[in-house]
């Protein structure tokens, strides 16, 4: 299958060189980490991302999905279904994720009453080499 290229990087707009401050610029909106955690749960196509309980809009998961591919966290490949719509995956990068969301769960699992865990995540796979 052959993948798109990622959108090309802004010019850097880091407002400083700290990896927290960096890192929040990527994943660190109210969305971002919503579509990272559905990606590792099996979803990928966009019509998936609408349906989250939580209710993305359409315009601002759109506005997400193209960030993602410019830090190149995910990429667009072709659907599974042969359609000419497009999927996305996590790439090595976006898979490096996995520990920091699986953190989030369990401190929300601990912390705050009445979260729960309803859906298993996927296992691991091979992530492409794109950074």
């Amino acid at each position: 299958m052959a993948k798109e290229p990622a959108p090309k990087l802004p010019a850097s707009t880091r407002r400083s060189p700290c990896p927290v401050a960096c890192s929040l610029d990527i994943v660190g909106d109210r969305w971002t980490l919503l579509i990272i955690r559905d990606l590792l749960l099996g979803r990928s196509r966009f019509k998936e991302f609408s349906a989250s309980p939580e209710g993305i809009p359409t315009n601002i998961l759109s506005e997400r999905l193209v960030r993602l591919r410019r830090s190149r966290i995910i990429e667009q490949i072709p659907a599974d279904d042969g359609s000419k719509r497009r999927a996305y995956q996590l790439t090595e990068k976006g898979e490096a994720l996995r520990p920091l969301l699986e953190a989030l769960r369990d401190w929300g699992l601990t912390w705050e009453k009445g979260t729960r865990a309803a859906l298993t995540p996927i296992p691991r796979r091979r992530a492409s080499t794109a950074q």
